[in-house]
């Protein structure tokens, strides 16, 4: 009976997992899709209305622009390099400020007072820019990063495929030059001529070591 009431507690926590991998599952996919269609919307605005809501939309489109674009970088390349795990951490604290930016920005563009918004709008978009400008800098970086690591590893594959092809052909010899030929110019045929000595050859090689003043002599008379 305890057996049974153990394997119905575990598939009771398997079911909450999986139905909370859902649920988290579902909210980022509806915050996908409701972000997309506000980015639609102000690019609409940004276009079509040439007053401060429309300077307001290109403040925020701008800015969700690039920490869009910054996370996804970054996000591709955390799992080739773990150094940028430490720029996710600071895209998040940006991403924190761009939020808030954000939220004042649309309350801006929902005041009456152009005057108010005049006066607000440049100190916005002054902080929107540095936000921008930060995040725009860690996304270069790792692109930088990326980019030069596989610059090296492609040297260091062709040096080593370069090494490999040598060693495949390792069958190929330097042919002998005359200085090597000229090495040992009192050596036997064998290493010259590529052919065994003949007996007369050896009788001259012995006599002439045996003759130091040059003097030679046939060595078939000599036999006789």
């Amino acid at each position: 009976m305890g057996a049974l009431v153990i394997v119905v507690l575990l598939f009771l926590c398997v079911l909450v997992g999986i139905g909370a991998l859902v649920v988290v599952g579902t909210v980022k996919a509806a915050r996908a899709v409701g972000s997309k269609a506000e980015n639609m919307a102000l690019k609409a605005r940004a276009y079509t209305n040439p007053g401060a809501p429309g300077r307001i939309a290109s403040v925020r489109l701008r800015l969700r622009g690039t920490l869009e674009g910054t996370r996804q970088a970054l996000e591709s390349a955390v799992s080739q390099d773990a150094q940028v795990g430490e720029s996710l951490q600071l895209l998040k604290r940006l991403e924190a400020h761009g939020a808030e930016l954000d939220a004042q920005l649309r309350v801006l563009e929902h005041e009456p007072e152009v005057s108010r918004v005049d006066a607000k709008l440049p100190e916005l978009r002054a902080r929107a820019e540095q936000i921008t400008h930060a995040a725009e800098e860690l996304r270069w970086a790792v692109q930088d990063r990326q980019h030069r690591f596989s610059e090296d590893e492609v040297s260091r594959l062709s040096d080593e495929c370069t090494q490999e092809a040598d060693a495949l052909r390792h069958w190929t010899r330097a042919e002998p030059t005359a200085e090597s030929a000229d090495a040992h110019p009192h050596e036997p045929g064998r290493l010259t001529s590529g052919r065994w000595p003949t007996a007369d050859e050896v009788l001259g090689f012995v006599d002439r070591i045996r003759r130091p003043n040059g003097e030679t002599t046939n060595p078939r008379s000599a036999e006789r």
